[in-house]
């Protein structure tokens, strides 16, 4: 017989560490055009996986600001300011400007695509609860207080598996539409 497991409400501060980005000084030419890819808010959205920004700063732009160095294959971008709630999964270690509050996770607890999937309702919560008056921005603490339900992480991989060959399918299938126009 087959064991079934409920799936545990937990917090997404709980399972992933939210980190927001930070952007050297643009007057000083030291802090830029080095090898470190630096994504803004613009650059995600349109595909599930990022591996190469349009600028990129230098070692020392990443030591003298708030920018940090944000681990591949562990990381969703999360776009929290402009166009709130765009998603990518990091190929290739990075940083962001402050338009960005990323989930890093713990893979012993969360599996990447799974999270992945799960955009949608961080989206939502993350429309519903922005403020600001000169333009809106998810902090966060309030990221941190996503309510979200998990099954094992067998179960997660199981899952994140069939989403992203779903997605997989569906990105073919666009370009296919794309092509014959």
């Amino acid at each position: 017989m087959r064991e079934i497991y409920a799936w545990e409400k937990c917090k997404l501060g709980d399972v992933a560490e939210i980190i927001g980005g930070g952007t050297p000084d643009t007057n000083n030419a030291d802090y830029w055009n080095g090898d470190i890819d630096w994504y803004s808010p613009t650059e995600i959205g349109e595909e599930i996986y990022v591996s190469g920004s349009r600028k990129k700063i230098s070692q020392l732009g990443l030591e003298k600001s708030s920018a940090k160095l944000l681990p591949k294959n562990k990381t969703i971008l999360f776009t929290s300011r402009a166009s709130i709630g765009e998603m990518a999964i990091l190929l290739k270690s990075a940083t962001t400007n402050q338009g960005f509050q990323s989930f890093v996770i713990d893979e012993k607890k969360l599996d990447i695509y799974f999270l992945y999937s799960l955009g949608f309702k961080i989206k939502a919560f993350a429309l519903k609860n922005a403020t600001g008056s000169t333009f809106l921005e998810i902090s966060k603490k309030q990221l941190e207080k996503i309510e979200i339900y998990l099954p094992t992480l067998p179960e997660q991989e199981k899952i994140g598996t069939f989403f992203r060959q779903l997605d997989t399918l569906i990105t073919l299938h666009k370009r296919e539409v794309l092509e014959k126009r």
